[in-house]
């Protein structure tokens, strides 16, 4: 069926001719006409939000990485490993040479510090992000509100700048915060002030994000 444009709500891909999952990220996409009604919803001025299709959500484990690749420690996790990549290598074929070894000994161990503290930053974030991926397959559905959007101008992802929205919702007899980071630039529908759909895991609402993730 051919149709004008269709866009993956987990991911952003835009398509030119339906199918039943994004190659991108692996996520259901919709109906050309229930996506209508989803973005139509979002940017409209009044309170209404989308409503989530039935747990469990296709959502592939490929799409842990285009999250981390918006994560602001993500990023510096993987600075942190090119820099070890780089700096231990060095250093050992300096040690490896008698006149330049006393300067190949720190550069080595710049080397294991940096390869240290981005694998143990990444796998930190790897699994948070992992979780989200979880939300999105499992979660259950509530309505919050948006709280604070902004933009991060001192990190550049290809040429794009991340956003970080911030939201509350009611869960489990308590008021719930949460927030997500996104390379999108947030549309009407994802202001403060909007009402917004929520997804969160039963016996961890700490645990949530939007849908669709923006």
């Amino acid at each position: 069926m051919g149709i004008t444009k269709i866009t993956c709500p987990w991911c952003g891909t835009n398509y030119t001719r339906f199918q039943s999952n994004c190659k991108n990220c692996g996520g259901p996409l919709p109906l050309p006409e229930e996506q209508a009604a989803v973005y139509a919803i979002m940017e409209a001025p009044d309170e209404r939000v989308p409503d989530a299709p039935p747990a469990p959500r296709e959502i592939s484990n490929g799409y842990v990485w285009k999250l981390l690749l918006t994560d602001g420690w993500g990023i510096t996790a993987l600075v942190l490993l090119i820099m070890g990549a780089v700096f231990f290598p060095v250093g050992m074929g300096l040690i490896a040479g008698i006149v330049t070894a006393f300067v190949g000994i720190p550069f080595a161990g710049l080397g294991l510090l940096f390869l240290g503290g981005g694998i143990g930053l990444g796998k930190r974030r790897y699994d948070e992000k992992m979780k989200t991926v979880e939300v999105l397959r499992h979660g259950l559905p509530a309505v919050g509100e948006i709280t604070y959007v902004e933009v991060n101008r001192s990190v550049t992802v290809n040429g794009r700048n991340p956003w970080t929205i911030e939201y509350v919702f009611e869960a489990e007899g308590d008021e719930q915060e949460g927030k997500v980071t996104t390379l999108n630039r947030p549309g009407p529908g994802l202001q403060e002030g909007r009402k917004a759909r929520i997804l969160y895991l039963e016996g961890a609402a700490q645990h949530s994000t939007l849908y669709p993730h923006p």
